[in-house]
C-alpha cells in the first residue's frame, strides 16, 4: 500500500512538472488569470469594455484528471471537440495513475481534457453550459472637450477680462436597444478672478468657479415614438450669430454671444415626445422646472444694459427675481415639421416664462434719490415658423416669431414700473453660398417690427439689420473667418475676425479680435468700450 502511495504522489508531481511550460507560455499570451477568467493584459485606449474569455483548456473533472477507472456520462461530456494530442507525447502515454505505474490494466481513455471549473475539478457535477447575462447598461464611450480662453480688453482701462479654463465631458449608453442614456458635466474655471482686482467681489464670486450640469436625460423609444426626460437641449431655431427662433434654450449671457452656441446655451428640465411618420415630425415639450439667461451680476463685462438714470440720481439693483415653481409658471410647446420636395417648413407655439429678464423700475426718494432696477420673467406666448431647403450650391434659411406679452424698458421717468408690454414681429432670411471652392459666405438680413409702437421705448417701430460671414480654409489645417452683424437704423455694430490652425487631429488653436462700436442703447454699441483680442486652445475627445 505504501508503495501504491508513493507512486500516486511521484506521478502527480511528474504530471504538474510537466504542465508548468504551457502555463507560463498561456500566461505571457494572455495576461493573468483569475478564477477561470483570463483577463487581456493590454486593451487599445480607444477600448469601449473589458473583454473577458472563460478558460476551457483544463480536466473537466477529478476522475478525468487522474484516470480512474470510471468515465464520465455523456451528460457530463463537454461539447467542445477533443483537442489533438501532441505527436511528441504519441499514443502509448499513459491515461491513468495506474497505467502510469503498471498497478492495473489501463482504463479506457476518458473524453475530457480539461475541467470547466472548481466543482469539476474536485468532481462536482458540472453545470450545463449558459449563454452570459446581457449587460444591464453599455457605456458607448466618453467624449467631450478642454479649452483655455485667454482675453484682454486694449480700451483703457486695459484689463484681463477673461482666463477662462473649462472641461465638458459627457458618457452615453443604452440599457437596452429602446432604451438610452446621457450623462454630461462641465466645469468653469475663470482664473481672472483670482489673479485680478478689476471687477467688484459679487461679480468674481459668480463667475470665478461654476460646476454645471449638462444634457442628463433618459430616451425611450416606442415604435414611432420617442420619449426624451431629463435635462436636454432644445433647439427650434438657429441662423448664423442669431438665435431670434431659438425660443426655448435659455443662454449663459455673461459673455453676451461670444461663445459657442453649445457653451452658449443652457439645457432645460424638460419632457418631450416625438413622432416620426414619413417625411412629418411633431414634437410635444413640457419644462416643469424651466432654466433662465444667466445674467452675472452687476459690474461684470456684459451685464445686461439699464438706461441711465436722470442727473443727480444713484442707480442701484435688487436680486433677480425667478418666476415661483408652480404649474402656472411652466412652460409648454408644440412643434410640426415636414420635409417635402427637399423644404424642410416648421410651425411652433410656445408659452412660457420668459428667459430673457426685463428690468423693472422703481424710484426711490431720500436725501440720494435712486432708481433702482430688479430683473423680473414675464409670461409670453411665441408662433413661429422656420424653413430650410438646399439648391445644391446655395442653401436658404428663414425664420420669423411672433411674441406677445414681453415688456421693454421706456425712457419716460414718470412711468410707474419702467416698463410697457410690447407685440413683435421678428423674421431673418439668410443665404448660404458654397459655390466656391474651401469657401463659405453666409448673408443675412432681419426686422424687428412693433405692433402698438411705443415711443419711450429704445426701439423704432421697425428695427433692421444684416450680417456677413465669410469663410475660407487654406488648407486642411488653416482658415480664416470674419462675422459682421449690424443694424441699419443707427450706427452699431460688431466684428468678430478670426484665424484657426488645426494643428493635430483634436488640438485646435485660435486667434481673433471682437470689436463693437454704436451709441450706449444699441444692442452692439453699449459695449464700445469692451473691444478685445482672445486665443483659444481646445482639445476635443
Amino acid at each position: 500500500m505504501r508503495n501504491r502511495t508513493s507512486s500516486s504522489l511521484l506521478g502527480c508531481l511528474a504530471l504538474a512538472c510537466t504542465t508548468l511550460p504551457v502555463s507560463a507560455a498561456d500566461n505571457a499570451a494572455n495576461g493573468t488569470e483569475r478564477g477561470g477568467l483570463a483577463v487581456s493584459g493590454r486593451a487599445s485606449p480607444s477600448s469601449e469594455g473589458f473583454l473577458l474569455a472563460a478558460a476551457d483548456a483544463l480536466p473537466t473533472r477529478r476522475d478525468a484528471l487522474f484516470g480512474d477507472d470510471e468515465s464520465p456520462g455523456e451528460d457530463d461530456a463537454p461539447e467542445k471537440q477533443e483537442p489533438e494530442v501532441p505527436a511528441s507525447r504519441g499514443a502509448d502515454a499513459p491515461a491513468s495513475r495506474d497505467a502510469l505505474f503498471a498497478d492495473e490494466p489501463p482504463a479506457k481513455p476518458t473524453t475530457s481534457a480539461s475541467p470547466a471549473g472548481r466543482d469539476a475539478l474536485f468532481g462536482d457535477p458540472p453545470a450545463r453550459p449558459q449563454a452570459p447575462p446581457e449587460p444591464s447598461s453599455r457605456v458607448a464611450g466618453f467624449r467631450g472637450f478642454i479649452q483655455n480662453v485667454m482675453a484682454y480688453d486694449w480700451p483703457k482701462p486695459q484689463h484681463w477680462s477673461e482666463m477662462m479654463t473649462r472641461a465638458d465631458v459627457s458618457a452615453q449608453g443604452d440599457f437596452s436597444s429602446n432604451v438610452k442614456w446621457k450623462l454630461g458635466v462641465r466645469v468653469d474655471y475663470d482664473a481672472t478672478y483670482t489673479f485680478t482686482d478689476f471687477y467688484p467681489q459679487a461679480v468674481a464670486d459668480n463667475q470665478r468657479f461654476n460646476i454645471l450640469l449638462r444634457e442628463n436625460y433618459l430616451d425611450i423609444s416606442a415604435g414611432d415614438w420617442d420619449f426624451r426626460l431629463g435635462r436636454q437641449q432644445i433647439v427650434w431655431g438657429e441662423m448664423v450669430g442669431l438665435l431670434f427662433g431659438d425660443v426655448v434654450s435659455a443662454k449663459d449671457m455673461r459673455q453676451f454671444i461670444l461663445p459657442e452656441f453649445e457653451i452658449l446655451r443652457i439645457p432645460q428640465w424638460a419632457a418631450r415626445a416625438e413622432y416620426f411618420k414619413d417625411d412629418f415630425h411633431a414634437e410635444l415639450i413640457w419644462i416643469p422646472i424651466a432654466s433662465y439667461d444667466n445674467i452675472g451680476k452687476p459690474g461684470s463685462e456684459f451685464y445686461v444694459y439699464t438706461l441711465p438714470p436722470p442727473p443727480g440720481f444713484g442707480t442701484s439693483f435688487r436680486n433677480e427675481k425667478f418666476p415661483t415653481r408652480s404649474l402656472a409658471n411652466t412652460n409648454y410647446g408644440l412643434r410640426l415639421s415636414v420635409l417635402k420636395d427637399g423644404w424642410d417648413v416648421a410651425a411652433f407655439a410656445y408659452s412660457s416664462m420668459s428667459v430673457a429678464p426685463t428690468f423693472y423700475r422703481e424710484i426711490v426718494a431720500g436725501p440720494q434719490p435712486t432708481v433702482v432696477y430688479q430683473a423680473r420673467h414675464d409670461r409670453i406666448q411665441q408662433f413661429g415658423s422656420t424653413l430650410a431647403k438646399d439648391f445644391g450650391s446655395v442653401v436658404l434659411k428663414a425664420e420669423t416669431v411672433y411674441t406677445r406679452g414681453l415688456n421693454y424698458q421706456v425712457t419716460d421717468p414718470g412711468d410707474a414700473d419702467g416698463v410697457v408690454p410690447q407685440n413683435t414681429l421678428t423674421w431673418v432670411l439668410g443665404l448660404d453660398f458654397t459655390e466656391f471652392a474651401d469657401t463659405r459666405i453666409n448673408t443675412q438680413i432681419f426686422q424687428s417690427h412693433f405692433f402698438n409702437h411705443n415711443p419711450d421705448i429704445i426701439q423704432s417701430t421697425n428695427e433692421y439689420g444684416y450680417s456677413l460671414l465669410v469663410n475660407h480654409k487654406f488648407s486642411d489645417k488653416f482658415e480664416a473667418e470674419a462675422l459682421w452683424i449690424a443694424s441699419l437704423n443707427r450706427t452699431d455694430w460688431m466684428l468678430r475676425p478670426r484665424v484657426t490652425w488645426n494643428l493635430e487631429k483634436n488640438w485646435r488653436i485660435a486667434l481673433g479680435v471682437d470689436i463693437f462700436n454704436g451709441s450706449p442703447p444699441g444692442y452692439f454699441g453699449r459695449y464700445d468700450a469692451k473691444d478685445r483680442v482672445y486665443s483659444e486652445l481646445r482639445y476635443s475627445f
